[in-house]
């Protein structure tokens, strides 16, 4: 399939990549010329690098977007880039950024002008699973479009579930991020108050992991804590991001947030540290600023 790509930063240039590695042929751009050369690099001519997003959706019967929110997208599709007028008749949009489900509902309006069909779908996992492509991807959009570009996205993916009409995909990404948020809060406060009582955390992280505890957020993300690993899969400004639009969308249904709220804050104080581009799980580092101690092994 020919399909135009904008987007490759730390999760958008694995996805890029699997999907040549699939056997499609992409037009890809990137503000940083580079991430699209780099596809282009390994593609075996399956790969153009696209002098702008415009560029990219030429030829395509599928464009996708990995962008970092809401206007970024609304941007590309519909504002200043203007992808959408410049698309194939009967060409099909996928967004898989996180971004406000409201959004995601404004842009398909938009696009039905121009008679192309839309699915808002999201993707949880972070880097790691972006470069082995074992993705969770949270569909919103018909089914029928759905069905015909599911191919596609197991390319990427492992994970691929439609949740509901347009939007569904981002609401369902928004509850993902609760989870995720307040899972890497409580394994910090839980290994901190191991580490304040003389017990290693390493040693309470392999006791619980296999009980009703453990979680694939544990396991990703306790052993970055201990090890002092920092390194973005998921940077903690795009968290911060995702939570405030967890707030909006609340909002708009009336629906308690509490712990999100919470840590939401915790976020604000780490990027007030300088810590916004760090991974997620130094989360952690609010609990160290607060019991002066650091979350080590031993």
């Amino acid at each position: 399939m020919k399909i135009g790509f904008i987007g490759l930063g730390i999760m958008g240039k694995p996805m890029a990549k699997n999907l040549v590695k699939a056997g499609h042929e992409l037009r890809v751009f990137d503000r940083t010329k580079a991430q699209a050369e780099d596809v282009a690099a390994m593609s075996n001519g399956k790969a153009v690098v696209a002098a702008n997003a415009v560029d990219a959706a030429k030829g395509a019967e599928l464009v996708l977007t990995m962008l970092p929110n809401s206007p970024h997208v609304k941007s590309v599709m519909l504002i200043d880039d203007k992808v959408a007028e410049h698309m194939e008749k009967g060409a099909t949009f996928i967004d898989m950024s996180s971004i406000n489900p409201i959004a995601s509902r404004e842009i398909s309006e938009g696009l039905s002008k121009y008679g192309i069909e839309m699915l808002d779908a999201p993707v949880s996992g972070g880097e790691p699973k972006a470069i082995d492509g074992t993705l969770s991807f949270m569909v919103g959009g018909k089914k029928a479009v759905f069905d015909k570009f599911e191919p596609v996205l197991k390319a990427m993916g492992s994970s691929v579930v439609l949740c509901g009409d347009i939007g569904a995909g981002n609401v369902t990404k928004l509850c993902n991020q609760i989870v995720v948020a307040v899972n890497i809060a409580a394994v910090s406060e839980a290994l901190m108050l191991g580490k304040k009582a003389g017990v290693d955390p390493e040693a309470i992280y392999k006791a619980i992991r296999g009980g009703l505890a453990g979680s694939t957020v544990m396991d990703a993300k306790a052993p970055m804590i201990m090890d002092r690993n920092f390194k973005p899969g998921f940077k903690i400004d795009l968290h911060i991001k995702d939570l405030l639009n967890v707030q909006d969308a609340a909002r708009a249904v009336d629906s308690p947030i509490p712990l999100t709220v919470q840590v939401a804050e915790m976020m604000k104080i780490l990027h007030a540290d300088g810590q916004g581009q760090s991974d997620h799980s130094a989360l952690a580092l609010v609990y160290e600023k607060m019991a002066n101690t650091e979350i080590t092994r031993g």
